[in-house]
């Protein structure tokens, strides 16, 4: 595998040098699809969120500002993002306001009926099996609680079918089959949204 093929493999778990490359690249390159998905939320006072696969912990540092009195609980399955994440969001985490774990999303260690909000943010991609993980999410949420999935392909589009043979274990989804997956899982009120000229998009569920 030659040297770009292993730095784009560093997206499923980031490690080591490469890893580390990829976590900046992260933080910076994908601010702007993550806000464009963030504006999709209603009006909502959640106090507790969580956001899974969260990287380099930027898009939880938003969340933070976004709602002020709520704590955010960061997940990632890489040690090294966790590492970064915790870098990130130093203030806040002495704070009280957040805290990063180690975790696979598909046996969250997280409590029942805890969060009003759950984010995946460019993560869903590497979920092993979408109904098992999606039924975490569901179990982790409190009633009327919500589940956003900000992706920045939408299974259809030439790059991201060509990462997917690139990076070993990734699964480029489209919006129909994310919505599938949720209603299996138990979500409802489920809405998708396509940017208006890249394939984008961003799938908001209620626990009902």
């Amino acid at each position: 595998m030659g040297l770009l093929n292993n730095f784009v493999s560093q997206t499923r778990k980031p490690e080591g040098f490469l890893g580390k490359m990829m976590l900046k690249g992260m933080n910076s390159g994908h601010a702007q699809m993550a806000d464009w998905g963030l504006s999709h939320l209603p009006v909502i006072h959640p106090e507790e969120i969580t956001d899974l696969g969260c990287g380099g912990g930027r898009n939880a540092g938003q969340l933070l500002d976004r709602y002020s009195g709520a704590n955010v609980t960061a997940v990632d399955y890489s040690e090294l993002s966790v590492e970064k994440a915790k870098e990130f969001n130093q203030k806040a985490i002495s704070s009280g306001r957040c805290t990063v774990q180690q975790g696979d999303v598909s046996a969250l260690d997280l409590p029942s009926g805890q969060y009003d909000l759950a984010t995946a943010y460019e993560t869903i991609y590497f979920w092993p099996g979408l109904e098992k993980c999606f039924a975490q999410v569901y179990r982790v949420l409190k009633p009327g609680g919500y589940f956003l999935i900000c992706n920045e392909s939408d299974g259809t589009d030439k790059t991201g079918l060509k990462f997917e043979n690139i990076i070993d274990g990734m699964k480029v989804y489209t919006a129909d089959q994310i919505g599938k997956a949720l209603k299996t899982a138990g979500f409802s009120d489920i809405v998708t949204d396509h940017h208006a000229s890249k394939p984008w998009i961003a799938v908001l569920a209620k626990k009902p």
